[in-house]
């Protein structure tokens, strides 16, 4: 094996695979037609921890959609998430905190308001900047898609943490709260 990088390989390859089989355009707007317009968020729970949480709105296990994945990330106190890369774009719009991301090792700072955007084949990883206050993204992927097109590749690169941050040790995600615009 050389030293080449894939991006720059002179190797021929196939990016897109062929798509095959039964797919029915009126069945599947039928179907999609008749899922949920509307999740309730109250009836969603935070998932992993205990430095980063999850609630997950549309997955693509749902099959509300075709087209993307949306869930909330919560980031306790000096947390952060494992690091990883994948095919797929997301976008982060930053609710409340601030904190930064590494994208193949250069960092990104943020805060409440930015929109941090994780390109295509891009090792990153997502921190929570403040020993004492959490941090929440709503983030967009188009993972369905990829996965519809067989080209979902994802890796964890250090898988995520298992212990409290020191901050964060005690934390619980905001699963109950009833007033979501979080003042810095």
């Amino acid at each position: 094996m050389g030293t080449e990088s894939h991006y720059h390989s002179k190797k021929d390859r196939v990016f897109v695979r062929a798509l095959q089989g039964q797919y029915s355009l009126r069945e599947e707007l039928a179907r999609l037609r008749a899922m949920p317009r509307v999740r309730k968020g109250k009836q969603l729970r935070f998932v992993d921890g205990p430095q980063t949480y999850s609630r997950h709105y549309v997955e693509p296990k749902d099959g509300i959609t075709q087209m993307f994945h949306l869930h909330l990330e919560e980031y306790a106190p000096g947390g952060r998430s494992q690091k990883h890369g994948h095919v797929n774009e997301a976008a982060f719009y930053i609710l409340d905190g601030r904190g930064y991301e590494v994208h193949d090792g250069v960092r990104y700072d943020w805060q409440a308001g930015d929109v941090a955007i994780v390109h295509n084949n891009c090792v990153h990883q997502h921190f929570n900047a403040s020993p004492h206050k959490p941090a929440r993204a709503l983030v967009i992927k188009t993972k369905p898609m990829y996965m519809f097109m067989n080209m979902l590749f994802q890796k964890s690169v250090i898988p995520r943490p298992t212990e409290p941050a020191a901050g964060g040790v005690g934390f619980e995600p905001r699963h109950d709260e009833t007033n979501l615009n979080h003042d810095e």
